[in-house]
């Protein structure tokens, strides 16, 4: 029977505990907005990290927003594009059609990133093991971005961390990283949300009071 979670903060600490097994060195722990900050916030607590925030925007086709086609993430001035080979070809996405959704996209990350982040610079992640932490994995589309993103600040060890996933993406998105800790890979799998008694949504607010909290440096 799957695992379920009673909400983000449950998850969260229980990926927490998971992952002080593996002893993260000098760890950074990034939150995916908006859900994945709020377990990212509980992961930063357990380990004693800084926690910090990794804006990434999924591009959805123009006419079924919901499936992606590629995802965008920025870490510093860098911005990473990843895209879904198979959802272009068989969706025949034309090159001017994925560039006007990444263009609109691109807005709406440097709107959040000064929304949650305010006039606070980036924590460093040179050197240093990152965690990356997400509320779950469906197509992996907006992870694989984020840890294209991290990768190009030279980090010592990329750790993603999920409580739910599709077995295909965890399974797709394995080798790509140094560790990846997903506590529930169901065969059932359908969406993130069966993974939690409650799913609601992640407000801005919220995130920006997760962030706000006194780390370590």
């Amino acid at each position: 029977m799957s695992r379920r979670f009673a909400d983000r903060r449950a998850a969260g600490r229980a990926l927490g505990e998971r992952l002080r097994r593996d002893e993260p060195r000098d760890p950074v722990v990034l939150g995916l907005p908006r859900g994945g900050v709020i377990l990212a916030a509980e992961v930063a607590r357990a380990l004693g990290a800084p926690l910090d925030v990794l804006v990434v925007r999924k591009l959805g086709l123009p006419w079924q927003p919901e499936l992606a086609m590629g995802a965008i993430a920025a870490v510093g001035g860098t911005v990473e594009t990843v895209r879904v080979e198979a959802v272009l070809v068989a969706a025949h996405v034309e090159p001017d059609v994925f560039d006007e959704v990444r263009a609109r996209e691109l807005a709406e990350l440097r709107r959040r990133e000064t929304a949650y982040r305010g006039d606070r610079p980036p924590v460093g992640l040179e050197g240093r093991d990152v965690v990356v932490v997400d509320d779950g994995l469906a197509t992996g589309a907006t992870m694989r971005a984020a840890v294209v993103a991290v990768r190009r600040q030279e980090p010592d060890r990329i750790i993603v961390a999920v409580p739910i996933g599709s077995p295909t993406a965890c399974a797709a998105l394995a080798p790509e990283v140094d560790v990846l800790v997903c506590l529930d890979a169901p065969f059932s799998f359908r969406a993130v949300g069966q993974g939690y008694a409650d799913f609601s949504a992640t407000s801005d607010e919220e995130v920006r009071a997760a962030l706000a909290l006194p780390r370590p440096l």
